[in-house]
C-alpha cells in the first residue's frame, strides 16, 4: 500500500538534507550480518521453533516412537540392527546394577536420532512440495492431474493439526531471478510510457549494465539467498522504511475503516471496550498460535512471520535509521483524549479485563475535566515530524518525561478516544466519507501516535478506524487482525440493548493513570514546528471513498475473468482519461509463498492494457475487437502478477542489486535510472481473508469496507480497493491538493465511468444498474436480535478469557 511512496524516496546515498552518505560496511560483512539477523530470530522464537520444529509431528510423537523401540527390544527385537548395542557400549560403566538404565538411555538416544530423521526428511520433502508453483499458472478454475497429486502429498506432509507457524521451516526461500530476465521484463515495462529515443537510450543503458556490473552484483545476491532467510526482504525493510527521513503520517502509514453503513453502538466508550477486549483476545489466539496459518486459493500455506510484532511494538526514531523495538508482552494501553495521555491496564489478577471493564475505564476518562498542560495537546505531532527532527527531540524527551514516553512505547498499542463524531451522515454523504478517510490517514496532526504498530481510533459517535505503521508488516496482516476485531466486538461480544457492553462495571477498578509530561521550553519549541507541518501535510491530502454498487467480483467472475486484473486494466482506462497519458503503475502484492517474504511490485501498465485504452477512445473500434482486447490486457497482468509472486518480479531484485552496488560503490547509470522513476498512479487491493466470519448474502452492510494510504508521487495518486461481498467495490483515492495535475474527485468519476464502459463490453453495450445502495445514512445496529451472531459458532471467543 503507502510502501510505494517510501520505494520512490528510497535514496540509499543521500540523507534527508540530501548529502551523499557512504555506505561503508564490506558487502561480505553486510550478507554475514544479514544471515546473522536471521538466526537470531530464529533463536529468539525458541518456543515457536521448538513447536514448528518438529511439525508434522509432535513431541508426543517422540515417546510413542520410544515406546514402540522399548516393546520390541522387550520382545528380544532389535530394531536399531545393532546400533543400540553400540551405543550402550560408548556410555559410561556404572555397575552391574544400572545395567537396564544403559539400556533405556541407549534406546532414548537411538529413538531421539531416528525420529530427527524422520522430521529432517518431512521437512525436506515438505520444503521441496512447496516450491512447486506450477499449480500458480493454472486457468483459474482447472486443476491438472501433477497438482492434484501434488496437492494430495502436501495434505499427507502437512499432519492434521495446523498451528500459525507451522509451515516456516518448510518454506522455500525466495529465488534470485535470472538478471537476464530482470532486465528483459524491466524494459519491456518502460516501453508503453517512453518515446523511441528515451527507450533506445534505456535499452542501451541495460545492455551496459549486463556488461560490466550485472554478474559481479548477481553473485553477491545469490550468496545471501544462500546464506540468510530472505535476499530482499531486510534490506527491503531497512532502506525503504527505516532509513526513510520522511514524517510517517501521509507518507508511509495507511488506514483501515469501519463497516460501512452500519455503526454496532453510538456509545464512544463501549465502542472503544469491546474493540480493545476484541484484540487482545486477538493476541492471545497469536500467543498460542490458535490463528490458522493462511492458504492461498486453500492450498499453499504463506508465511507467518510479519504477526509477531502487531502488538507491543513501535518504530523507534534514530540517527541515521530507526529501529523496531518490540516486547514480549504488555498489560496496558495508551489512550489519548482531548489532549491528555493515559495509561489503562488492560488485565486484572484474574486475567484479561472485560468488555464491561474497559468500557468503564474508557468513560472515566472521558469524563475527566481536567485540561492538558502546556504543549501535552500537540505533543504527539512529533510523531509526524521528519524522522531526524523527532529522533533529536526524543533524546530529551526520554530525559524529561521518561516514565510517560515509556508508557506509551511500551503499550500494547495506541488508543485515540477522538471528540468528534465521522463516518456517512444524510446531510452530505461524500463528504462526510472523504472526511473519514482523512481523519483516518492525518487526524489534526496531533492526535495519533505514528510511531505505535497501530492505533485504534474510536470516534464520538462510535465508529472505530485504524492508522497502521508500515514497516513492521503489510497491509494483509493488519487486514486479517481488523476483520477479527470487526467479526468479534460486533458479533460475539455484542452490545445490550442500551448500546453498553454486556456485563457489569467493576467498582474496584483503579482509575486510569494520568501521565504527566515535563516538558522543556527547547522541546516546546520543536512541538510547535511539528505540529505546523504536520497540519501542513495533512491539510494537503486530498481523499475520496465511494462504493461503486453497479456490480462487483460476481458479475466479473461470470465473465470469466479475475477480478483483480478487471479492475487493474480498467484503471489504467481511467487515469489516461484523467491525464491523457499513461503512466508507470505500481501494484502491490505479496511474496508470502517465500520465508520472510514481503512484498514485490505488478507494473500494471503493460502494452497489452495501452491497446485496450487505445481501442476504448477509438471510435471506429467495434465492441468485440475492445473485447477481445480487455481480455488479453487481463491475462496479461494475471501472468505478471503470477510471476511477482513466486518470485519472478522485476522490482524488488533490481532493488537489491541496486543496495549492493552502493556497498561496492560501483555506480550504475541503468540502476541509477530505475530508482528515480516516479510511480504517478499507485495501487493495492485490500483482500478479505476471513470471509467465514461475515454473513455477507445475510448482512451485507456488517462488511469492512477497507482502507487507503497517501498518493507516492506528489503529482500522482494513490487507489486501493476492496470487493465488499459480491456486488460491491470500495474505493479509497488520495492525491494532494497542491498538485494542478490531480484530483481525486475527478478520478473518482472516470474510474465509475471506466468500469461501466468495460462492463457494457460483456453486455452487449448496456451499462449495468446499482444492485445496491451507494452512499446512504449509515444506522445503528445494536439491536439485540439483528447481528448474524450465529455466523461466529466457535471460531471466535464466547466469553473473556483469563490469560
Amino acid at each position: 500500500m503507502a510502501e510505494a511512496h517510501q520505494a520512490v524516496g528510497f535514496r540509499p546515498s543521500t540523507t534527508s538534507d540530501g548529502a551523499e552518505m557512504e555506505l561503508s560496511a564490506p558487502v561480505l560483512q553486510e550478507i554475514y550480518l544479514s544471515g546473522l539477523r536471521s538466526w537470531k530470530r530464529h533463536l529468539s522464537r525458541f518456543w515457536n521453533d521448538f513447536l514448528t520444529g518438529v511439525f508434522p509431528a509432535s513431541p508426543l510423537s517422540w515417546l510413542f516412537l520410544f515406546s514402540a523401540i522399548q516393546l520390541a527390544w522387550f520382545l528380544q527385537l532389535d530394531p536399531s540392527l545393532g546400533l543400540m548395542e553400540k551405543i550402550k557400549e560408548l556410555l559410561p560403566d556404572w555397575g552391574g546394577e544400572h545395567h537396564r538404565l544403559r539400556g533405556v538411555l541407549a534406546a532414548a538416544l537411538f529413538a531421539s536420532c531416528l525420529w530427527g530423521a524422520l522430521i529432517f526428511t518431512l521437512h525436506v520433502a515438505l520444503r521441496l512440495l512447496l516450491s512447486y508453483h506450477g499449480w500458480l499458472l493454472e486457468p483459474h478454475g482447472a486443476m491438472s492431474s501433477p497438482t492434484k497429486t501434488w496437492l494430495a502429498l502436501v495434505r499427507i506432509f502437512s499432519g492434521r493439526k495446523t498451528m500459525l507457524f507451522s509451515y516456516q521451516r518448510s518454506l522455500p526461500r525466495q529465488p534470485v531471478p535470472s538478471v537476464q530476465d530482470t532486465v528483459r521484463k524491466y524494459l519491456e515495462s518502460v516501453r508503453p510510457i517512453l518515446s523511441d529515443e528515451d527507450f533506445d537510450w534505456t535499452s542501451v543503458l541495460a545492455q551496459e549494465f549486463l556488461r560490466l556490473q550485472a554478474s559481479l552484483l548477481q553473485w553477491y545476491l545469490q550468496l545471501k539467498s544462500w546464506w540468510a532467510s530472505n535476499y530482499v526482504s531486510d534490506w527491503w525493510e531497512e532502506f525503504v522504511y527505516l532509513r526513510s527521513r520522511h514524517p510517517l503520517m501521509v507518507n508511509s502509514n495507511y488506514y483501515m475503516m469501519d463497516f460501512l453503513y452500519v455503526t454496532p453502538t453510538p456509545v464512544q466508550a463501549a465502542r472503544a471496550g469491546n474493540a480493545v477486549h476484541a484484540l487482545l483476545l486477538y493476541r492471545h489466539r497469536l500467543n498460542r498460535q490458535e490463528i490458522l496459518p493462511t492458504l492461498l486459493m486453500g492450498m499453499r500455506p504463506l508465511c507467518s512471520a510479519q504477526y509477531e510484532k502487531i502488538f507491543n511494538t513501535t518504530r523507534i526514531p534514530g540517527i541515521p535509521k530507526d529501529h523496531i523495538r518490540h516486547l514480549r508482552d504488555s498489560r496496558h494501553v495508551a489512550v489519548f483524549h482531548r489532549g491528555r495521555f493515559f495509561r489503562v491496564g488492560t488485565h486484572s489478577q484474574s486475567g484479561l479485563l472485560s468488555p464491561r471493564a474497559l468500557e468503564q475505564q474508557f468513560q472515566r476518562i472521558l469524563d475527566d475535566p481536567s485540561p492538558a498542560c502546556p504543549q501535552e495537546e500537540h505533543l504527539a505531532a512529533l510523531t509526524a515530524a521528519p524522522r531526524d527532527v523527532w529522533a533529536q527531540v526524543r533524546s530529551s524527551l526520554k530525559i524529561q518525561a521518561k516514565d510517560a514516553l515509556e508508557a506509551v512505547e511500551g503499550a500494547a498499542f495506541f488508543v485515540s478516544l477522538d471528540s468528534e463524531p465521522a463516518g456517512l451522515t444524510r446531510e452530505d454523504p461524500a463528504a462526510s466519507l472523504d472526511a473519514y478517510a482523512r481523519a483516518l490517514l492525518a487526524g489534526r496532526g496531533h492526535d495519533r501516535w505514528f510511531d505505535k504498530s497501530f492505533t485504534l481510533i474510536v470516534f464520538s459517535n462510535g465508529k472505530l478506524g485504524l492508522s497502521v505503521e508500515h514497516s513492521w508488516a503489510d497491509c494483509p496482516i493488519s487486514g486479517h487482525m481488523w476483520e477479527f476485531t470487526l467479526a468479534t466486538e460486533c458479533f460475539q461480544l455484542g452490545y445490550s440493548a442500551d448500546g453498553h457492553c454486556k456485563g457489569h462495571p467493576e467498582s474496584s477498578l483503579p482509575q486510569p493513570q494520568r501521565l504527566h509530561w515535563d516538558l522543556p521550553e527547547k522541546i516546546r519549541l520543536s512541538i510547535s514546528l511539528a505540529l505546523r507541518g504536520a497540519k501542513t501535510l495533512s491539510g494537503n491530502i486530498d481523499c475520496h471513498v465511494f462504493p461503486f454498487s453497479h456490480f462487483g467480483k460476481s458479475f466479473i467472475k461470470r465473465c470469466h475473468l479475475s477480478s483483480d486484473s478487471f479492475i487493474q486494466v480498467a484503471l489504467q482506462l481511467a487515469h489516461f482519461r484523467d491525464r491523457g497519458e499513461f503512466c508507470l503503475t505500481y501494484e502491490s502484492t505479496m511474496t508470502r509463498l517465500f520465508l520472510e517474504g514481503r512484498t514485490e511490485t505488478v507494473r500494471s501498465c503493460t502494452r497489452e492494457a495501452c491497446n485496450f485504452v487505445r481501442a476504448m477512445e477509438d471510435k471506429e473500434k467495434t465492441e468485440p475487437q475492445r473485447r477481445a482486447l480487455f481480455r488479453l490486457a487481463v491475462e496479461k497482468h494475471q501472468a505478471l502478477l503470477k510471476a511477482a509472486m513466486s518470485g519472478q518480479g522485476v522490482d524488488r531484485h533490481l532493488f537489491a542489486l541496486n543496495i549492493v552496488s552502493e556497498f561496492l560503490h560501483l555506480r550504475s547509470p541503468f540502476l541509477d535510472q530505475v530508482h528515480s522513476e516516479q510511480w504517478p498512479l499507485a495501487t493495492s487491493q485490500i483482500p478479505v481473508q476471513q470471509i467465514h466470519l461475515f454473513d455477507v448474502h445475510n448482512y451485507p452492510d456488517y462488511v469492512s469496507s477497507g482502507g487507503g494510504f497517501g498518493p507516492a508521487d506528489d503529482h500522482g495518486y494513490g487507489v486501493s480497493y476492496i470487493f465488499m461481498g459480491d456486488d460491491t467495490v470500495t474505493f479509497h483515492i488520495s492525491s494532494k491538493k497542491s498538485s494542478t495535475k490531480t484530483d481525486s474527485h475527478r478520478l473518482g468519476q472516470h474510474i465509475e465511468d471506466a468500469l461501466l464502459d468495460v462492463a457494457s463490453l460483456f453486455q452487449d453495450g448496456q451499462r449495468p444498474k446499482p444492485r445496491c445502495r451507494g452512499l446512504q445514512e449509515e444506522h445503528t445496529g445494536h439491536r439485540g436480535g439483528s447481528l448474524p451472531c450465529h455466523r461466529m459458532g466457535s471460531r471466535a471467543p464466547t466469553k473473556s478469557t483469563n490469560f
